[in-house]
């Protein structure tokens, strides 16, 4: 059963968007290993911070299937679907890991290029788990995080989550 990694991003009614998110995980996928929470700056247009972290589960689901499960979180979260990229969320559910899958289709690419673009989205994941290796670079996550060269600024936030 492959280990999957998603990241979790919210810059409206954050705190709840990602405690309830990771209930829903949690009912839908079981167990799950969480990253810290970051708040980091509005990446692409002005807005207020997002909050942000990955989560690890295991699951014997098509990639397809858990992308569909992802879908339907964020729209019982209010989740509104627009053609821009860099908008305000109240819920971003993403797949940037399913075990060693390299896939590049429309619909489903893997890993995602946020882990090599993002900090809010590498960061966690060097951190939830830093000797996993990227699959299409063959380098650990906590090397692409130390020799990471974009904006680090990104801060720890003390959010519960049970």
């Amino acid at each position: 059963m492959p280990e999957v990694f998603a990241s979790l991003g919210s810059n409206q009614n954050r705190e709840e968007n990602i405690r309830s998110a990771v209930q829903s995980m949690r009912t839908i996928f079981g167990t799950l290993r969480l990253s810290s929470v970051y708040q980091n700056k509005a990446v692409g247009f002005d807005g207020d911070d997002f909050l942000n972290m990955v989560v690890a589960f295991n699951s014997d689901m098509t990639p397809q299937a858990i992308q569909q499960q992802f879908r339907q979180i964020e729209d019982a979260h209010g989740r509104v679907r627009q053609a821009k990229k860099f908008a305000a969320r109240l819920l971003d559910i993403d797949l940037i890991l399913y075990g060693d899958l390299m896939c590049d289709e429309p619909e489903l690419k893997l890993p995602r290029i946020d882990i090599i673009e993002y900090a809010f989205v590498l960061l966690p994941l060097a951190e939830l788990e830093p000797d996993g290796v990227h699959p299409a670079l063959k380098t650990s996550f906590a090397q692409m995080w130390q020799d990471y060269e974009g904006d680090r600024e990104l801060e720890v936030v003390d959010l519960a989550i049970n």
